[in-house]
């Protein structure tokens, strides 16, 4: 996995996930996490695993998402 620079916030996960039309079960089959964990990340009302945001964010910028 490659490293992760700057963490993603739960908007930018639930606007990636818009621009790709990707449900939330999407998103987390292709960023192998559980769906509970795509609906955490997305309300922003837990502290999520470092782990669980880089498989995320590795998933979203394999599909072609870029993070400024």
């Amino acid at each position: 996995m490659s490293k992760v620079i700057r963490m993603i916030t739960s908007r930018q996960i639930r606007a990636a996930r818009a621009l790709l039309g990707w449900s939330q079960q999407q998103l987390s089959d292709k960023a192998i996490v559980s769906l509970n964990a795509v609906v955490r990340l997305e309300t922003g009302k837990v502290d999520p695993r470092v782990s669980t945001l880089a498989a995320v964010q590795q998933a979203l910028s394999k599909a072609g998402i870029e993070f400024l």
